[in-house]
């Protein structure tokens, strides 16, 4: 299969990249703003399978330019996108009452609007029984547990989910299939900014490999779900 996956550069989606390359049966292409730590994450892919085929571009999904991710996807997967894995995304902690609304303009851009924009960029490219993943998070699902600081980051993904619910319904008949895994805690640097001090029971190669497995199968079993990944709270 042809994947793209965006927040490629650390965490589980630096994991779940690493995982997708293992069988050799897939092409993945990562996306991050680090150019310096998409290098890394095809140092140790190729360590880990020589002869993988996994392609690293430095792209903004909030500011940068769609035409040439375009012209790069086109020439490395021949036009045909399988799975999207939205994964890209920044956290802002800090109490309700010191948020500026440009706070909360970056969590919808980073959060939210460029995943719409992503999405947009490929859904041509992507044939039929291909699978878009949102990446979401506990934080924004309804009816779980809530903190102190992460107003924010919870709202911008909140929309991330019903986004999820909708574009569902809208690609029925192309038989594009949408899910998002509402994460809880792994450990990563953004669970270190949520909750300092805080150990996660789950490793990030741990959820790394779920969102990977999940990736190429759960849209097999599921289509339009907001899914909690989480055995703790945080």
């Amino acid at each position: 299969m042809n994947i793209i996956i965006t927040g490629a550069s650390s965490g589980v989606g630096f994991e779940a990249a690493l995982e997708l390359i293992l069988s050799g049966k897939h092409k993945v292409i990562a996306l991050s703003r680090s150019q310096d730590k998409l290098e890394r994450l095809l140092e140790i892919a190729h360590g880990l399978n020589p002869k993988a085929e996994i392609f690293a571009l430095a792209f903004d999904i909030v500011h940068d330019d769609y035409a040439a991710l375009q012209q790069f996807i086109s020439h490395k997967f021949d036009n045909q996108v399988d799975i999207l894995i939205n994964n890209a995304g920044v956290l802002i902690n800090k109490p309700f009452t010191k948020l500026l609304e440009m706070d909360f303009v970056e969590m919808l851009q980073s959060n939210f609007i460029g995943h719409v924009r992503m999405i947009q960029a490929m859904i041509h490219l992507m044939p039929k029984g291909s699978h878009i993943l949102n990446i979401g998070s506990m934080g924004g699902f309804q009816g779980s547990a809530k903190f102190a600081g992460l107003s924010a980051y919870s709202a911008s993904k909140a929309a991330l989910h019903n986004l999820t619910e909708c574009l569902a319904m809208e690609l029925v008949e192309q038989e594009i299939k949408v899910n998002c895994l509402a994460l809880g805690s792994a450990q990563t640097e953004m669970l270190e900014k949520a909750f300092p001090g805080y150990v996660s029971p789950v490793m990030a190669f741990e959820m790394g490999k779920y969102i990977a497995d999940f990736a190429v199968t759960g849209h097999r079993f599921f289509n339009g779900k907001v899914l909690p990944v989480a055995v703790s709270t945080p």
